[in-house]
């Protein structure tokens, strides 16, 4: 289809593209929401006469004289009850959660508020907009992070009225030592939860209990706090919130007032090196062209990669390619922007985004978020970030002078590849749900300990931690973590750090077992379990973050290669003894991927339905895992370089999954008995690659097994279970949603152009896989996956609807 383009920075390029096949799709998009279409025109109102004269004042010194109309229905749902909005990318949701919190601190000098931030920088965009509004004399904005010099953190406490951290500074640092923050809690008003998308998953499930505990101790000092968030566009943004929260009757603000620019749509894939095996040129590569073509032409662009290194990477591409063009002065206008700067450099390059001195920012997802970044032409998203929310969030930063452009560099991976494929379905895809389960066993009872630290647990805390916290909380006590204890009075036995938190509620108190202990220490926001490994660089003697003991033996056995904020290292030593994995920095040309074998066993049923022709089943598993050996693989070409044994103990964890019996008879005659097992291999690989399609994850967090004879079913069964102890909800979307599932797997196998047996990266090949691979069948698994979905198909045409 011709495409009319006015002349744009990016006009050339596209038609290029669009001559030599590698623009495989272009549009116009504008941002839609569940709810109504976001207007091409704004939608303004007038600010309510209700709102404090000093914040109407400060409103119109800003020269804002109205308001678009979600602001405004934000402001009355916030002084009403709890709300989230999920309005669009430059929509102006701060406001939505910043005016009836100035309105709260002009009318009662006492008031305070605390706002909740994913990343250090987006607080500081935030004091920023606070201190912009002018009201210095009743607004007292401080960042309360890992960056807070020690010696202001007593003056934050004492005098600051609105306090910005992140959720690990609230668990470790704010929450177990809540006596010295006793002038907030006690005039706690308002929490501001601000890009809630973001608590998802195991992150999410952990935040969830940190919450609960803020609402514990605001109520222990009398206070109730209204609770204001923001999202990103997510499938169940009321179930999230209320969620997260653990509150009831949330309400929902997606109806956008602002004005939506028009942005051009890019979808742009590599060429084809080697058809067979589906490879193609580098997608690193093709970004570092286009994106100093953009920039030579005039654009002002963002680029998004995964990882840190790869920002590195394609930074100096990037200015390779423009020192050798006829414009070598734009080389210095390019810049990366990602974790691990220190403050101070963190500042200066944000300074230099926002008035504008940059050309070009190439960044990891440090900037996905909604730091006020100034006016942007083109976003560049290289290989697909994971989810179609953060897809669309990251190309809401183009196009904020009403016109822009939104482009997707494709990479080899079955979800690029599958959306080069479908580039409409992409853009029209539903965004997926945000899943997280506050009550995963590991997690909450880790939580459980943290807030009998903070005061004894007691009978009047099931209000806010759930009506099941009492039986986790006999498990701690069984595995000598808890004691429980006999009521003395209203706050017995809480001692000098509980103070007014901790009633007696006529029934036993729980109370830590060791009171010397410090629980939070040992509970990281990003780990499922609290039983995990230290990864330490020997280099430099930093501790570079940790990982679950389920997961250690498979991710940092010894000659492993291991990543962490886009760096590589290779470990050294696995020392299980000390729970800790010693690495040094490595810049070889290889990865490695661990060879396991895994069994299940299921070890309790919790639902069961019949689905496309097969029994479908969801519960709990025990998923046992010994690495034999790990495969080394050169980066350049996905060669394996060698294979090196590895003598490690088995591991096991309990954690949630699905899994479906199928007829053995029926597989019998459809594929041959020698590719029975690669077919139910590759059709396991196809639905797990999938899947972050229908619940906000990676497929590094789902696990699978293929048998052709399980010992608990007697048949041919397929197992998917939540990657992490205990589950955090992901495979209970999938059981729910399984015709969907196979349906997106389906598609992804019957259309992929590959012609190996064994498929490709774009299609079964999985770059996880503990059997490194083999065997699989492409052909078996889609003609498996076609038989499962004739019903469906039949149903669906009877009824007028087209499955495929």
């Amino acid at each position: 289809m011709a495409i009319e383009r006015t002349q744009e920075p990016w006009s050339a390029l596209l038609e290029a593209g669009a001559q030599d096949g590698r623009l495989v799709h272009e549009g116009i998009w504008r941002p839609t929401h569940p709810g109504p279409t976001r207007p091409s025109n704004a939608t303004l109102v007038e600010p309510p006469e209700e709102l404090h004269p000093q914040v109407l004042e400060a409103l119109q010194r800003m020269g804002i004289e109205q308001l678009y109309s979600h602001q405004a229905q934000a402001l009355h749902a916030a002084w009403a009850g709890p709300t989230i909005v999920t309005t669009g990318t430059a929509s102006g949701k701060s406001l939505c959660f910043n005016l009836p919190t100035l309105d709260v601190l002009c009318r009662d000098p006492k008031a305070r508020a605390l706002y909740l931030y994913p990343t250090k920088a987006l607080a500081q965009d935030q004091a920023r907009a606070l201190n912009a509004f002018g009201l210095h004399e009743r607004v007292r904005p401080a960042i309360y992070d890992g960056d807070t010099p020690r010696e202001t953190r007593k003056d934050i406490r004492r005098r600051a009225n609105v306090v910005l951290t992140n959720p690990d500074m609230l668990h470790v640092g704010i929450l177990p030592n809540h006596q010295a923050w006793a002038e907030l809690w006690a005039n706690l008003a308002v929490v501001v939860i601000d890009e809630a998308h973001v608590y998802r998953g195991v992150f999410g499930s952990h935040v969830a209990n940190v919450l609960r505990r803020l609402r514990r101790i605001a109520s222990g000092y009398g206070t109730e706090p209204r609770f204001l968030l923001t999202s990103a566009t997510v499938a169940n943004p009321v179930e999230l919130a209320e969620r997260l929260t653990g509150l009831e009757d949330i309400e929902l603000i997606d109806e956008d007032g602002s004005p939506a620019p028009n942005r051009r749509i890019a979808v742009w894939n590599p060429p084809l090196t080697d058809e067979k095996l589906g490879a193609r040129r580098s997608a690193l590569g093709e970004a570092g062209e286009l994106l100093a073509a953009l920039v030579s032409g005039g654009a002002r662009a963002i680029c998004f990669m995964k990882s840190r290194k790869g920002v590195e990477l394609l930074s100096r591409l990037v200015k390779q390619e423009l020192e050798g063009s006829s414009q070598p002065e734009l080389a210095a206008l390019v810049e990366p922007y990602r974790a691990g700067y220190t403050p101070q450099q963190r500042r200066e390059l944000e300074g230099r985004l926002t008035r504008g001195e940059l050309r070009a920012v190439i960044t990891t997802d440090a900037l996905e978020l909604g730091i006020d970044i100034g006016e942007l032409d083109a976003c560049v998203v290289v290989t697909f970030p994971g989810t179609v929310a953060s897809l669309r969030q990251m190309w809401g930063r183009a196009g904020r002078r009403g016109r822009g452009l939104a482009m997707y560099v494709a990479g080899e991976d079955a979800l690029d590849q599958f959306f080069c494929r479908h580039p409409e379905d992409f853009l029209e895809r539903p965004v997926e749900a945000a899943i997280l389960d506050h009550e995963s066993p590991e997690i909450h009872m880790a939580h459980l300990l943290c807030a009998s630290f903070e005061a004894p647990l007691s009978s009047e805390d099931a209000q806010i931690l759930g009506p099941r916290w009492e039986a986790y909380a006999e498990t701690l006590v069984s595995t000598g973590e808890l004691r429980k204890r006999a009521s003395r009075g209203a706050s017995a036995g809480a001692g000098s750090r509980s103070g007014g938190v901790g009633g007696s509620g006529g029934g036993a108190l729980y109370v830590p077992r060791n009171a010397g202990d410090y629980p939070p220490a040992r509970v990281s926001l990003r780990s499922a379990s609290p039983d995990s490994f230290a990864i330490v660089n020997i280099a430099s003697g930093e501790l570079l973050g940790s990982t679950e003991a389920a997961r250690a033996h498979s991710t940092v056995h010894q000659g492993a290669i291991y990543h962490h904020q886009g760096r590589s290292y290779e470990v050294q030593t696995l020392d299980i003894a000390q729970r800790q994995a010693l690495v040094k920095p490595f810049d070889g040309d290889w990865y490695t991927r661990p060879k396991r074998e895994t069994d299940t066993t299921i070890e309790r049923l919790l639902d069961r339905r019949e689905a496309l022709g097969v029994k479908l089943s969801f519960g709990q598993v025990s998923v046992t895992e010994t690495v034999l050996a790990y495969q080394r693989v050169r980066v350049s070409d996905h060669k394996q370089v060698d294979l090196v044994t590895l003598d490690l103990p088995t591991t096991s964890f309990t954690t949630q999954a699905l899994w479906y019996e199928l007829d053995a008879q029926a597989l019998a005659e459809m594929v041959s008995m020698e590719k029975l097992l690669g077919t139910l291999h590759a059709a396991e690989h196809a639905q797990i690659a999938v899947l972050p399609l229908l619940a906000m994850c990676d497929r590094w967090d789902i696990g699978g097994l293929s048998t052709n004879l399980h010992p608990q079913t007697q048949g041919p069964t397929i197992f998917i279970y939540d990657g992490h102890p205990g589950g955090v909800g992901i495979t209970r979307t999938a059981f729910a949603r399984f015709e969907e599932l196979c349906r997106d797997a389906h598609g992804l196998i019957s259309e992929c152009p590959c012609t190996n047996a064994g498929g490709c990266p774009s299609c079964v090949q999985s770059p996880k896989c503990g059997n490194l691979n083999e065997p699989l069948s492409k052909p078996g698994a889609g003609m498996m996956l076609t038989e499962m979905l004739a019903p469906a198909a039949t149903a669906a045409a009877a009824s007028g609807r087209l499955v495929f």
